[in-house]
């Protein structure tokens, strides 16, 4: 089974994806904010990640929608809502896109949308690059937080993602969510969705999500003015409370 860890024994589960440079681990500063007795979270780590990160490939994000489902199953889970940060939202709108029935709601932090993303060439290589030079790792983390973090701050980051995730891994999914495209798979998904957006996020900006995320025909936005790309780290207890709001929500009911 693929390593996971559980958070609380409420009604209320939830499938929790991390993103590119971290485990199930960057969610942690939370955790004192999730109610236990609402909410159970099961939180995933990725093949070549964390608790996973001896299982082989393929790194991908079909593996991760598949991995996830087959968690669901394992944990008895009929039914459940979504959390992904960053590639882990686009890894929840491949789960959604294959399992419709069973997703309550998405709830997408700094999320990639499930279309190629419109690199540029040198960015592109810049984040190629960053698989092997934890200087790159380090130049992208601060960049997309927003720059107003210690230094130190996105040097740590950079190191723990080293050590947490196989290069194989880092540079198979950077692959996948930068350069797939299932985007006419979704492009009528129903399924209650809240979009968080840093306020200080260069990459996953409001225009990003508005021609993207917020076309699906039950999305919303919420946006956190301190926050960057790593909401997190960098704001847990506000991002706990979009957590609770919105989770706790009527099912199928459009979140203010």
């Amino acid at each position: 089974m693929i390593g996971h860890f559980i958070h609380g024994h409420g009604p209320e589960r939830a499938l929790v994806l991390h993103g590119w440079f971290g485990d199930w681990r960057v969610f942690e500063p939370m955790l004192p904010a999730l109610d236990e007795s609402r909410f159970s979270f099961a939180f995933m780590d990725y093949r070549g990640y964390g608790e996973s990160k001896t299982l082989g490939g393929p790194y991908d994000i079909l593996t991760i929608a598949s991995d996830a489902a087959a968690l669901a199953d394992h944990l008895g889970w009929d039914t459940f809502n979504l959390v992904g940060h960053s590639m882990g939202g686009k890894a929840a709108l491949r789960i959604a896109a294959d399992h419709p029935r069973r997703v309550q709601r998405i709830l997408a932090i700094t999320p990639v949308w499930a279309g190629r993303v419109p690199f540029d060439e040198p960015t592109l290589t810049m984040f190629r690059d960053a698989v092997h030079d934890v200087r790159k790792r380090e130049a992208i983390i601060g960049k997309t937080a927003g720059g107003r973090e210690p230094a130190v701050w996105a040097k740590n980051i950079a190191a723990r993602s080293l050590q947490v995730s196989r290069p194989e891994a880092f540079g198979g999914y950077l692959e996948s969510w930068a350069m797939s495209d299932f985007a006419s798979d979704i492009d009528r998904l129903p399924i209650a969705t809240r979009v968080v957006v840093g306020a200080h996020d260069s990459s996953v900006t409001r225009d990003v999500v508005a021609a993207t995320w917020l076309t699906l025909p039950n999305a919303s936005l919420a946006v956190l003015p301190e926050a960057g790309h790593y909401p997190m780290l960098q704001t847990p207890l506000a991002l706990a409370s979009v957590f609770e709001s919105f989770l706790l929500t009527v099912t199928g009911e459009a979140s203010s």
